[in-house]
């Protein structure tokens, strides 16, 4: 039997005057690590406003931890449950790092003392632990990020939503976070909605992805299924031949595309198990094959097809 979805959503509308920042949006948000892409303008940012109930929806519902974000009491209760790394700069200038995080964590419900002891662990968590009685306003890029990281860490919380957490961020500094998501995700057991609009963060942290277009999601699945594609491809560089390599693909009833003047790439059969048809076939036409390898669809080919099928920009008001 499918897991219970962290986060269900049933035609959820949310319009800024004339512009629909999403349009009917019905979503089954899985656990464990989820990535949300979309390029901008698609409406991410708005969905996690509404699900932390910053936002009120103009139609539709939704229902994040179990809780109805446009309930009060509810709304109370969810972020007792939810950690939320907002894209923006958020932090309190004058603070210290564990000030900062240990009144964010009184003010989910934690006790003066466990709030302050959540706060050394998180902020140890993150690498902050020598930054930690620093003012903020010393603080580079990538420390903020990670006091961020921290702030929606110290209730451990048991769903996190993550806004563009690579931000600004460095080579180093994106290594290190993507490293914590991961671990987050795969070694606590954290449900996480990471929301990104780099699909290289998406797929090295997330098992699972939903795209975003035009405030509809326009492709979800499990990342390992939605980049096996059509089926297996074979990249084939020729080492002789290799216009009668294609012409006899083309007489086979081959699907492939010409990537170069001696390669190729080859939609396999499902019958097929490896690579000696088309050994065999070069071989008919004369030529020989230098190299052939496996190939999937990326993440950024699934991600590019889903836009390409579902028609051009809208141009709302």
């Amino acid at each position: 039997m499918a897991p219970l979805a962290v986060i269900s959503i049933r035609a959820l509308s949310k319009r800024y005057g004339t512009v629909r920042a999403l349009d009917q949006l019905t979503l089954e948000v899985p656990p464990g690590a989820v990535g949300l892409l979309g390029p901008n303008g698609a409406g991410k940012t708005t969905l996690i406003k509404l699900l932390l109930g910053l936002l009120r929806p103009s139609a539709g519902a939704a229902r994040i931890a179990g809780f109805d974000p446009r309930r009060r009491r509810e709304r109370l209760e969810l972020r007792r449950r939810v950690g939320f790394m907002p894209e923006g700069d958020c932090l309190l200038p004058g603070m210290t790092a564990v000030g900062l995080v240990m009144t964010l964590g009184r003010i989910t419900g934690l006790t003066w003392q466990d709030a302050m002891t959540r706060a050394h662990e998180v902020l140890d968590y993150v690498g902050l632990d020598e930054a930690r009685y620093r003012s903020l306003d010393e603080y580079s890029t990538g420390m903020k990020q990670r006091l961020k990281l921290a702030q929606a860490l110290v209730h451990d919380p048991e769903l996190l939503l993550l806004d563009e957490p690579t931000n600004g961020l460095d080579p180093k500094g994106r290594r290190h976070m993507l490293e914590l998501i991961d671990d987050l995700a795969h070694a606590q057991g954290k449900n996480v909605l990471l929301c990104s609009h780099l699909l290289p963060d998406v797929e090295r942290t997330c098992d699972h992805v939903v795209v975003l277009h035009q405030g509809r999601s326009v492709a979800a699945g499990d990342i390992a299924e939605l980049t096996r594609g059509d089926g297996l491809s074979i990249r084939v560089r020729a080492e002789a031949g290799a216009d009668e390599f294609a012409r006899a693909l083309e007489t086979d009833g081959r699907t492939f595309e010409r990537e170069g003047a001696d390669r190729f790439r080859v939609v396999a059969r499902q019958t097929e198990q490896d690579a000696d048809e088309l050994f065999a076939l070069a071989a008919r036409a004369g030529g020989t094959l230098a190299s052939v390898e496996p190939v999937r669809s990326t993440l950024d080919e699934v991600f590019l097809r889903a836009l390409r099928e579902n028609g051009p920009e809208r141009t709302d008001g």
